[in-house]
């Protein structure tokens, strides 16, 4: 989920286990089916009931030669099944890894037990967005200084209807909810409702005691909210983003805990809204999980100047709603001598601590498997492995549920990976090229490795490397605009050319990202993407500049190795 719903865990892992930060792969689908993808990989389904005919015809025909290659999960099976391929779980994991099912021909069934879209379409990525909208105009309307500069004069101050902001976050959750629903039906995928869970090999039940067999089975069923012991969650004063996002009303002191992406989106809602924030984090410093550079370069733009205070190297370790008059009591004690250090007293507490996956319940002992701290354990090609470490046959999980990369886009991606493999395409996703995002303003990207990490790297492999920087305040489109507040930085092998890592604050962050995560997922070099052309005047020329600043010493012009 590259959104709110993006774990800051009060350890080190930040914003959906976000410690392997990383970039798009670029997927060889249909380009029919290009317009089929969701939420970080691709947008509304327009087209859909126009391309019915046309792809689920094609579908059908590739259906009656589907045969199980030796690349698939598992030796291949002469039994019949019910469906080639059921998924358990229809977030944007689920419904990526159903469309390009039903591309390559296989009869695919999904089964959600809550409702379309999980928690990306209707808790996290897809309602987040709609605040941070708001939050972004609220913002530029506020700064006076801003739009002087740009000639405009706002006659009175700036005003919102919460109700009507709420609204417009549920109104967007619901119109992309229908469109995945309809996207599924028109292209053939069965979609069927209640709990779903694994009952023996090529086993599934759902509902109360419906159950199916499929060659292979899909493991998607997401996460929810971690909340740590010692925190008393009512949904109304101590909330997670789960109910945040509802936005039934907005305190004037609110505390977060956790100072990853959730967090950090949040106060960008919450302080434009006119909300005073405290963040809370275990670690010794903010952000932890980015990038240093960009952390340091956050602080000042995004903490620093807004209503905003901070305690860090803290837990939270009791949190009390707000009840007969009282307000929401917080108890911080150190992180390492754990001793009671301060008691806050504030309107409200959201928790961002965190995801957990959403394992409980799937029948996993019916294949011997067990969970690593709610995990299910796969291997690079998201196969799930038994409790001695073995390949379960037929049987894959993606998404958070497998924790490799807790992302919307990230899970979409493997399931695409996993649909290629048991259709008998080897297939192995890269995540260090799979890209994040952080939606504040300005926004925040990166992909790959972080500065520390690439040094680490360096050291162990025994190859140095390089930093480039640029500034926004060089662009042309960003002064047009105001914004010259940025930087974006590149860390890369000088030897071979090869783009470790890309990390990025300023004016579209998240949109510019995607330059360099598609290099890293093709292998392409620093001396070939710099013979790029970009247009002018855009912010593409932030990631121009800073490839052609890059000082690589290869004579050869050829891609590196993925």
């Amino acid at each position: 989920m590259n959104s709110l719903i993006s774990t800051s865990h009060i350890s080190s892992s930040n914003y959906h286990a976000f410690e392997s930060q990383t970039s798009l792969t670029v997927f060889r689908s249909s380009p029919s089916l290009w317009s089929l993808r969701f939420c970080g990989l691709r947008q509304e389904a327009v087209q859909f009931f126009q391309l019915k005919n046309r792809l689920v015809s094609g579908a059908l025909k590739k259906r009656r030669h589907y045969v199980s290659a030796a690349a698939s999960n598992g030796s291949p099976s002469k039994r019949k099944f019910d469906y080639d391929l059921v998924i358990i779980g229809a977030g944007v994991g689920g419904h990526g890894a159903a469309l390009h099912a039903v591309e390559k021909g296989l009869k695919t069934a999904i089964i959600e037990g809550d409702v379309i879209g999980g928690t990306c379409v209707n808790r996290g990525c897809v309602p987040s967005k709609a605040l941070l909208a708001v939050s972004g105009r609220m913002r530029e309307l506020q700064d006076e200084h801003h739009m002087k500069a740009l000639g405009i004069q706002v006659v009175s101050g700036a005003g919102y209807d919460r109700q009507a902001v709420a609204d417009h976050a549920s109104n967007l959750a619901s119109k992309i909810r229908n469109n995945l629903t309809n996207s599924m039906k028109a292209l053939g995928v069965d979609i069927l409702t209640g709990f779903g869970s694994i009952v023996g090999p090529q086993k599934v039940k759902y509902g109360v005691d419906n159950v199916i067999t499929a060659k292979d089975i899909i493991i998607a069923t997401g996460s929810v909210p971690f909340v740590p012991k010692g925190i008393e969650v009512d949904g109304k004063t101590v909330v997670t983003s789960d109910h945040a996002l509802k936005l039934e009303f907005v305190p004037d002191w609110i505390a977060i805990v956790g100072s990853g992406y959730i967090g950090l989106e949040f106060s960008d809602v919450y302080t434009a809204l006119g909300s005073e924030v405290t963040f809370i984090e275990a670690l010794d410093q903010l952000m932890p999980g980015f990038d240093p550079e960009i952390s340091k370069l956050a602080q000042r733009v995004l903490i620093n100047p807004r209503k905003i205070d901070y305690h860090t190297g803290v837990f939270a370790s009791k949190i009390t709603p707000a009840k007969d008059g009282k307000p929401v009591i917080i108890e911080l004690i150190d992180a390492k001598t754990k001793e009671l250090k301060e008691t806050l007293e504030v309107d409200a507490a959201l928790i961002a601590t965190g995801r957990a996956p959403f394992t409980k319940g799937l029948g996993l002992e019916n294949i011997n498997v067990e969970t690593q701290r709610g995990f299910v354990p796969v291997d690079e090609r998201m196969r799930v492995l038994d409790a001695k470490g073995n390949m379960v046959p037929h049987v894959y999980c993606i998404g958070d549920a497998n924790g490799k990369l807790m992302l919307a886009h990230a899970a979409s991606a493997q399931g695409i990976s996993v649909v290629e493999q048991v259709t008998g395409k080897d297939h192995v996703l890269n995540h260090l090229s799979v890209p994040a995002a952080c939606f504040t303003h300005p926004e925040i990207s990166m992909v790959g490795l972080t500065e520390p990490q690439a040094k680490e790297k360096a050291k162990k492999e025994k190859f140095k490397i390089s930093v480039a920087k640029t500034s926004f305040k060089a662009n042309t489109k960003a002064l047009a605009e105001n914004e010259g507040e940025g930087l974006a930085k590149l860390i890369y092998r000088p030897d071979t050319g090869e783009i470790l890592g890309v990390h990025i604050l300023g004016l579209h962050a998240a949109d510019l990202i995607h330059e360099a995560s598609n290099a890293m997922a093709l292998g392409t070099g620093i001396q070939d993407i710099k013979f790029a052309v970009h247009a002018h005047p855009t912010l593409s020329e932030v990631l121009d500049e800073l490839f052609k600043s890059a000082q690589v010493n290869v004579d050869e012009r050829k891609p590196v190795a993925v």
